[in-house]
Order: C-alpha cells, then structure tokens, then sequence
C-alpha cells in the first residue's frame, strides 16, 4: 500500500517539485486550510507519532508534486500475487506464463496504480494519462492504457496482476497430422530398455507407414512430441528401476544424536588388487569390515578369498573383543550375513527357512539388534562410502603397482598382471591405511566439524558412554561357528568336517542333537558343545586317529575303559543301597494256597479231528525194504566219518 500521509516537515525534506521551504509550505497551508474540520480522516490526520502534530494527504499538493508522490512512493510488488476461489483460474494461468509476460504485467500495473492515485487526488482522467505518458515517456498509447482499465474493472485491487497478464501474440500453432497408430508404434519403439534413438525409430516408423498407410511427421516434430513424455515415464522404460529410484532426492541422515557403539553396519569389499595367497594361487580378496555409524570409525576387519560367515563372525569377535558389544547392527541380506550362524533366532531375517527348532546364531546371543537394508545402498550403510575412499587411495598404493587391476574390465591400466603382492605385504599396508583413515584429522561431518578425526570423536563418545562387555563363556561365541550335530547313540561322540570329539559330559546326550561351536582355522582344537536350548555343556576335543599297529594307543584305550568301568562300579555302588537279600526280607510274606480244580461255568466240548487220511490204496514193494537198508548204511557212515 502507498503512504498518503506525511508531516509538514517530511513533506518539505522530500524536496517535491513546485514546492516552496518549510516555511513557506507552513503558510501555504494555514491560508488555504488544509486542516478544515469536513477534512479531517481523508485529507488531513492526527500525527500518531512522538510530539504530535497534523498529518497532510498528498491530494492537497499540486499535482506536479502529486505525480512525484506517487511515482516515488507507488508498492506494486509480488505480495499482490492472492489465490482466492473467484480468481484461482486467472491466477494459475499468471504462474504457468512465461516471465517476459509477467514483466509486461508489472509494468501495466505500474502504470494503473499511478493513474488510480492521480484520479483520486482529483484529476481528470486525461489529464492524468497525458501526464504519466509525457512524465515517463512512456510509450503505451491511450487506447492500451484504457484496455488495462477495461481488463480490471470490477475485478479486487488485490488481483489486478494475473488480470494484467498479457495473453500470447503470433499465429496459432498448427499441429501436423499424426496418425494415432503411428504415435503408439514409434512411443512404443522408442520406450524400450535397448534405448533406439530416434533416428533409428524414425526409419523403422517410415517403412510401416508405407506398409500401413499411416501419416507421419517430420523427425523433429516426432521429437518435440516424444520430449513432452513424463520424464519418469522415460527414465521408467529406458533407464530402469533403480534409475527412476534417482529422480527422488536422497535422503539427509542425521547421525549426530548417537553415541559411539549405539549402531553399527557392515558389507564386503573386493579389493582390484591381486594377492598371491599362501598356497600360490593368485586372486582378488574380500574385505569384511564392521564401522562405526556415529563416528564413521572401521572398528574391525577380515580378509578372506570370499565373502564368508567365518570372517564376518572373526570380524565382529574382533570389535567385540576389543571395544564391546554394540546395540544394533544395519546388514544386507545377503547369504554370508543373514546366514543361520549370525542372526539364527531373528524374527526379522527374510533369507533362509525359519525353523523352530534352529540354533540361535551369535549375533542374537549377545543381543545385537540386526536390521537388514538394502543392498550396494550407500544411503543405508555408509561404509560403502568408505569403501569407495580406500579403493581410490589403497588399491592404487605404489606399493601395489603392476598389480592393480582396475574397478572393472575396461579400465585395466597398461601394467596389467605383471606382479602378484603376497599376503603377508598385502595386509600389512591394508593395515596402514585403515589406521591412516581413522587418524585423519579434519574430517567433515556433524560430528567432526572439519576438525577433529574419526577416531577422536569416537574415543571421546565412548569414554561418555555405557559400553557391554562380553563375559568370559561369551568370547568363544564369535570364534566358532554353531552347527547342529548329532551326538552318537552308543558312546556320545560326533563327527564334524572329518574329525571326531568325544568327553564324558556327552554320554548324557547320546542320541540326542547339539551345537558345537568351533574355530574354522584350528579343527585340532576342542570343541565347545552346547545343549540346542543354548545351554552350554563343556568342552569336547578331538579323537586323534592312530596307527593300526600301535600298542601305545592300544594301551591307552584300555587304560580309559579300566577306568570308565572303576568309576561305573562306584557309581552303582552309590546308587544300589540296598542288597537282593534286604530287598527281599522287605517284601511282604506270601500265604500258603492250596491248588486245587476250579469251578469253571464255560466248557468248550473237545472234538478232535479223524487222523486218517484218504489215500488210495497202493499195492507193495519190495524194493522197499532195499531202499531203507541203503538208507541205514549212509547214516552209518556219515556218523563214522564224524
């Protein structure tokens, strides 16, 4: 809104034209009475202000300074911009138009507000327009500035802006013929994953239209037609899923209200490095690593031929061991991490069958809370941003050089499989780097603040926190794998990945499943065995094989059976308290009965059968009697020879 009202002092600084000092404009005014009584509200006010005093309209100024009030003083900005339901139309047909129309309504709002105050002051419409035109010189005509009048009449003040906005000038654009089929047979070529450019689609649409007698466009019109396709829509069709996934803004993690250990993540990394293991062969390794999520800090890591539960497990033993046992754990789902030995018992593991009956895995023991994410998603676990540092740093480390082999088959360097790093080198500067990476000061994070390291912040939330300790029977959890194993129903041994264990606690569970939990790299060493209720029984060791011929072995098994049946004899002995004879004398007397018929009231008769068996007569042989003799004499000779 434009000020009107002004002291005689601030009208007099403002140094308007035709406008006499301060003394003189205070005599200009009490000879012409500018504060009549009828005036007072419209034409002169009261000075709300400190001192008091009469505030003066503008309308009582020449019209020379009434012209200069309003062109300095005239607010056309774009707080005029009000939706109202009477008006929404006009004023979304304002913000969808380009911005040389908007300026050009601006410039007719201008140009009205100055002439709706002139007119106001009391000037003649013509006279106020010459007077803008020849003041400006401006170069609307009179028939312009009086269709602007006709364009906001009736209308709010509020919205003459979008009433202003000046429609689009030119011939109307044609649109050449297009038929349908022809728009549905190049649409629907073009939004293919093969991605065919529009000349090729434009070439194959060409030779159907002969075909079909279709009528077809020029190439660019086909070309503006297909740009005004919904870019999702075409991101959708040529690019993918996970290419649509980017047209949403990533999301912004704020990790600064955690503490150190409260969560952690962790993912595999394959490193374009090639090692020579110890056996010879040569490969690229797998890196397990666990990482801090409030202070980005790697906490622990395993190198391995594959990503394997084995060196996730003796990666999380390690943070364990050294730091204490996190909170909660973001995975992927992949088959090592999800594996029943790591989140076994989690009612929210999507991999595997559930079975009531599984082994709880190590991870739900010491009470980690895991929750999986999705994959290669640096937004779920930023360690894969970490993996993306080293790999630019370590992997291209001189001392790898000749044996990089380049983040994938088209960027080989030239120096391609000249060398091999062996293990042992290849760890040891691994080693170096991580630390190098945790050490750095300057870090730019929220809780680093561009000074300090990652491990800085790490020690000092720690040093602030509570932090869970594993208790002694807990330490071997993460060095051992759990298998569910059936103990041998005669002695109580098992067999495991071809060794055998054996100790006395198992001849309670002969027959019976347990879980072993063991250490991959020593077999040799004993096994820790565990009821399947998670129950820990004590420790198994192997049954070393020996030779055929061995007495020492032999001795020693005779040695362990003597004793088995020594101690089997003092436990009957502690168990049977009692002799036959005392069990005996303890029992009641039996009376004397005399047996004797018994009054049966049922009787079944008894009818045997005729043994006579109809045959028909045969008439006698002699020959028989020579027949039994023969038979005799076998039998004779036959107990003889025995």
């Amino acid at each position: 809104m434009m000020c009107e009202f002004a002291t005689l002092q601030e009208i007099a600084s403002l140094n308007l034209p035709s406008l006499p000092g301060m003394r003189a404009l205070h005599m200009r005014a009490i000879k012409e009475k500018w504060s009549r009584p009828e005036w007072e509200g419209t034409l002169w006010r009261p000075h709300s202000g400190h001192g008091g005093g009469i505030e003066y309209s503008y309308k009582l100024l020449p019209k020379v300074a009434q012209l200069e009030w309003v062109r300095r003083f005239l607010d056309c900005s774009q707080a005029h911009e009000v939706d109202a339901s009477d008006h929404a139309q006009a004023w979304n047909a304002y913000h969808e138009a380009r911005q040389r129309q908007k300026d050009r309504a601006m410039e007719a709002l201008q140009l009205l507000e100055m002439l709706h105050h002139l007119t106001d002051a009391g000037w003649v419409l013509e006279d106020a327009i010459t007077q803008i035109r020849e003041q400006h010189a401006c170069q609307v005509g009179r028939t312009t500035i009086m269709r602007w009048k006709r364009m906001v009449k009736g209308v709010p003040r509020q919205h003459w802006l979008a009433y202003l906005l000046p429609a689009r000038t030119g011939p109307k654009a044609v649109q050449a013929r297009f038929s349908e089929e022809a728009w549905d047979f190049v649409r629907s070529d073009w939004l293919r994953p093969e991605k065919p450019t529009i000349s090729a689609c434009y070439r194959r649409l060409q030779r159907a239209a002969n075909e079909h007698g279709w009528t077809i466009p020029s190439e660019k019109t086909i070309a503006r037609r297909l740009a005004d396709i919904p870019v999702e829509v075409v991101t959708l069709a040529r690019e993918g899923r996970d290419k649509l996934k980017d047209l949403v803004p990533a999301q912004e993690r704020d990790r600064t209200h955690l503490h150190a250990l409260q969560a952690v993540n962790a993912d595999g990394h394959k490193w374009d490095v090639r090692v020579q293991w110890p056996d010879g062969t040569i490969g690229r390794p797998m890196m397990v690593a666990w990482q801090d999520l409030y202070s980005n800090m790697i906490l622990s890591w395993r190198v391995d031929r594959s990503e394997n539960t084995d060196a996730i497990q003796l990666a999380l033993g390690d943070l364990v061991e050294r730091y204490g046992i996190p909170s909660k754990a973001y995975l992927d789902n992949g088959r090592a991490f999800a594996s029943k030995r790591m989140t076994g018992g989690t009612k929210t593991r999507f991999r595997f069958k559930v079975r009531e009956g599984d082994a709880a895995g190590v991870m739900t023991i010491l009470g980690i809370e895991t929750v999986f994410v999705t994959p290669y998603s640096g937004q779920s676990k930023p360690i894969e941003r970490c993996f993306r540092d080293l790999a630019g740093d370590l992997a291209k480390h001189p001392a790898f050089s000749g044996a990089y082999t380049g983040n994938s088959p088209m960027n080989k360097p030239d120096n391609y499989g000249e060398k091999a790093i062996p293990l042992a080198d290849f760890l040891a500067v691994i080693s170096a780097g991580i630390d190098e990476h945790n050490n750095r000061t300057g870090r730019r994070t929220g809780v680093c603040k561009g000074v300090k390291s990652f491990r800085q912040v790490f020690d000092e939330s720690l040093a602030q926190c509570p932090v869970r300790k594993p208790t002694e029977t807990q330490r071997h959890l993460w060095l051992r794998a759990a298998e569910n194993v059936m103990a041998n129903k005669r002695d109580g041994s098992f067999r495991f990945l071809g060794n055998r264990y054996w100790a006395e606690f198992l001849r309670d569970h002969m027959g019976q499943p347990i879980v072993v939990r063991f250490d991959p790299q020593h077999l040799h060493a004993p096994m820790h065995v565990y009821s399947m209720s998670g129950e820990f029984l004590g420790d198994a060791p192997v049954i070393e094989k020996t030779g055929f011929d061995s007495t020492a072995a032999a001795a020693e098994k005779k040695r362990a059976e003597k004793q088995l049946t020594k101690a089997a004899k003092m436990r009957l002995e502690a168990e049977n308290q009692l002799a036959p004879s005392e069990l005996a004398a303890l029992l009641p007397d039996q009376a004397d009965e005399t047996d004797g018929p018994l009054d049966q009231k049922v009787v079944t008769p008894f009818r045997p059968q005729p043994t006579v068996t109809h045959t028909r007569p045969s008439a006698h042989d002699d020959d028989d009697d020579d027949g039994d003799e023969a038979t005799v004499s076998i039998l004779h000779y036959m107990r003889r020879s025995a």
